[in-house]
Formats: C-alpha cells, sequence, structure tokens
C-alpha cells in the first residue's frame, strides 16, 4: 500500500501539472479597455535610414532585425546596429525608394524561414530596377550568422507592378508552415485596372506559397482555388487594395489584416486561424464598409471588424497581437497605428465576441511598422529614424 502511495504521489507531481498546462489557452477576450496611462513608448535604438519593419529570426538569439526601405537590414545592437549590413541590396531596388521624396517602392519585406535555424533561409520582398515586385530566398552565410550571402538569390516571384505605388510587400510564415506574400492593386488611385475584384491576377490579394517544394515554390493543396481555372491558384485572400503589414496571432493563428483605403476610410480586417481561405475584402466595389466603385455589391463579401475616416489619420499600419510576457495585462491585445496622425490603437474582444477598438496612444510619430521579437515584446517603427518598445511607465 505504501509503495502504491508514492505511486499515485509521483503521477500528481507529474501528471496534473502537465495536464493544466495543456489545458490553459491563450487569452482571446477582456472585459475593458487596457489602460494607456500605465504603459510608455521608450525608444531601443535611432539613425535608421527609412525603417519599415522591425521583426526576428525565431533562432533563440535574441537578435532585433530593421529592415530600411532603402535596401538595408539591420540587426540592432545597443541603441544603434551592427556594421555591416545583415542584407543590402540598395542596388538592386527602385531608386527612388532612396529619395528625399517619398516613395512606396524599395525594400519592403523580410521573412526567416520556421526553420532558420537549421537551414538559413531568409525571404525578402522588394521592387527592382523597373519597379517590379521581386520575392527571393537568399542563405545567411554558414561562418557568419550577421550576413547573409549576396550570392545566393533565388528569385522565386516576379510581378509586374503597372504603377509605383500599392506594392503590399510584407512576408510572413504563417503557423501552417507556408509564406504569405501581400501585394496591392498595382497602384494609381481607384483601382483603375479592377485588379482588386480580378482573381486571374496576382494583385490586390494575400498570396500562399509552399517554399520546401517544387521549383521554385508549390501550390499548397488545400489553397482556396487550386482547382478553379479562374483564379490564380497562389491566391489565399483578395480584394485588398495595399495591403500594409498583416500579421498572424502567434498564439491563435488568427490573423489580422490592415488595408489601405483610397481617399476616405482605413480598415482593419480578421480572419479566424480555422479560416479554409478564400475571403474576399471587397476592393474596390467597396471602400471599408462604404460602396466605392457603383458596381453591383455581391454576396459575401468579408467586412472589416474595425474602419476610420481620414479625420484621425489617413493611411493605416497593421501590427501584432501583445503575446509578451512583460506586460501580462495586454494579452490578447491587437495593436495598430496611423502613418499620418501617429495614433496607436488596441483592439479587443469582449466575452460575447463582440469588437471594441479605443485609441491606446497619439503622436508617436509616422508610424511605418510595427514588430515583434523573440519574446512577443512589441516594437514600433517611426519612419523618421526611431525604433520604441512598448513598456511599463515609470
Amino acid at each position: 500500500m505504501r509503495k502504491l502511495a508514492w505511486i499515485l504521489v509521483l503521477l500528481w507531481i507529474i501528471v496534473l501539472p502537465a495536464a493544466a498546462q495543456e489545458g490553459d489557452a491563450p487569452v482571446t477576450t477582456r472585459s475593458q479597455a487596457p489602460d494607456p496611462s500605465v504603459y510608455q513608448l521608450v525608444t531601443v535604438a535611432q539613425g535608421f535610414h527609412r525603417p519599415i519593419l522591425v521583426t526576428n529570426a525565431g533562432d533563440g538569439s535574441g537578435r532585433v532585425f530593421v529592415v530600411q526601405q532603402s535596401g538595408r537590414v539591420r540587426i540592432l545592437k545597443g541603441t544603434g546596429y551592427l556594421e555591416p549590413p545583415f542584407l543590402d541590396l540598395a542596388q538592386m531596388i527602385s531608386p527612388s525608394a532612396g529619395s528625399i521624396t517619398y516613395s512606396e517602392q524599395g525594400l519592403l519585406g523580410l521573412a526567416f524561414h520556421p526553420n532558420f535555424a537549421e537551414n538559413g533561409q531568409v525571404f525578402v520582398d522588394y521592387t527592382d530596377l523597373n519597379g517590379n515586385t521581386v520575392v527571393a530566398r537568399y542563405m545567411v552565410m554558414a561562418d557568419d550568422p550577421n550576413q547573409v550571402d549576396p550570392t545566393s538569390a533565388q528569385i522565386l516571384l516576379q510581378v509586374q507592378q503597372p504603377f509605383a505605388n500599392h506594392n503590399g510587400g510584407y512576408l510572413a510564415f504563417g503557423p501552417d508552415g507556408y509564406l504569405y506574400v501581400a501585394l496591392g492593386d498595382g497602384g494609381s488611385a481607384g483601382d483603375p485596372y479592377g485588379n482588386g475584384q480580378n482573381p486571374s491576377t496576382l494583385l490586390g490579394s494575400i498570396l500562399r506559397l509552399d517554399v520546401d517544394s517544387g521549383e521554385p515554390y508549390s501550390i499548397p493543396a488545400d489553397n482556396p482555388y487550386i482547382n478553379q481555372p479562374d483564379f490564380a491558384p497562389e491566391i489565399w485572400a483578395w480584394g485588398l487594395r495595399n495591403p500594409w503589414r498583416y500579421s498572424f496571432d502567434r498564439a491563435t493563428g488568427d490573423l489580422y489584416i490592415a488595408d489601405v483605403g483610397q481617399s476616405l476610410y482605413e480598415e482593419v480586417n480578421f480572419q479566424p486561424a480555422d479560416s479554409a481561405g478564400g475571403e474576399n475584402y471587397g476592393w474596390n466595389i467597396m471602400e471599408a464598409t462604404h460602396p466605392y466603385s457603383g458596381a453591383p455589391i455581391p454576396d459575401g463579401l468579408v467586412s472589416p471588424f474595425f474602419e476610420y475616416s481620414h479625420g484621425p489619420g489617413c493611411s493605416v499600419t497593421g501590427g501584432y497581437v501583445y503575446r509578451g510576457d512583460a506586460l501580462p495585462d495586454l494579452q490578447g491585445v491587437y495593436f495598430f497605428g496611423d502613418w499620418c496622425s501617429g495614433y496607436i490603437w488596441a483592439s479587443y474582444r469582449d466575452e460575447t465576441e463582440v469588437w471594441h477598438t479605443d485609441v491606446f496612444m497619439q503622436g508617436v510619430g509616422n508610424i511605418s511598422s510595427f514588430g515583434e521579437d523573440e519574446n512577443g515584446e512589441l516594437y514600433v517603427v517611426d519612419y523618421r529614424g526611431i525604433v520604441s518598445r512598448l513598456e511599463a511607465a515609470q
């Protein structure tokens, strides 16, 4: 009996905590908005040239990477960055990206393979010297983890851009291991070529690619339009104008897509993790929830969970759901901002699954992007050259 008792005690020690841990669910709802007065943005580093992204390699190194639109990727070091750059594409991208005049071209996206620690694969999205979109794979140097081999480039995808704006450009690996690629509608204004509602073109869409098989990639067998001849099989979601930053909730797999509006409204869309893809977000029939082109409104268009007019801003910048440890009360809150006004909003769902969105901060600067480090802590990127981190107020 005594032996049996000890066995039961050991089982209680080993099994029950594990079961409790397995049963812990990520925070997805809350009863009230977070209190912005107890948080602050702290400058981490500055002196960057047109920064448009902060990200991490997910390799356990703790490194934070800053993407500069003018073509270079920097690794944070102290209040500055390492030299030489992690990656330098300055001579390969559209010249206007480095000019004084603002441009939507340049180095626009960077993503590390989920198995980067083992395979050293880095993916970039940029506009080339002709202004067309290029998605390419590079390899990190075998003898220097802080340098990409410039001779290792493999072009995965090239898309002709009819105009210089609305290039999208964000890259991210989803929880399914596939690479997601954002493309705008091709530019100009009002979508003159109707790309947003043309599923045979890659423009105005988010693509889903299997970069671990095929040459140079393959189409995942469960992509929503793989067997429909009138659709490009790469498409995962469409009807987008210029998706400027989307992200996956690292705890749930839900997808958040910020789509820059035309002249009146900005929008943020939500795609649940169990979606089979194929959502049509409505551009250019709709601008957010408002009719735009005058075309008949078909059934099935997906509306944003939040929109705002061009009073409190003019160009939405998508962010992330907070999943860090340093600020536990922010768990499950999605943060995004506006390029023009410097507003940051906090969105969350209550216990009845109703969305709430509140202003969290104001006057932050030209918010070109947000970012996460390996621990899930949230960064804010000011296009004027500043990278900040959200922290508890002192």
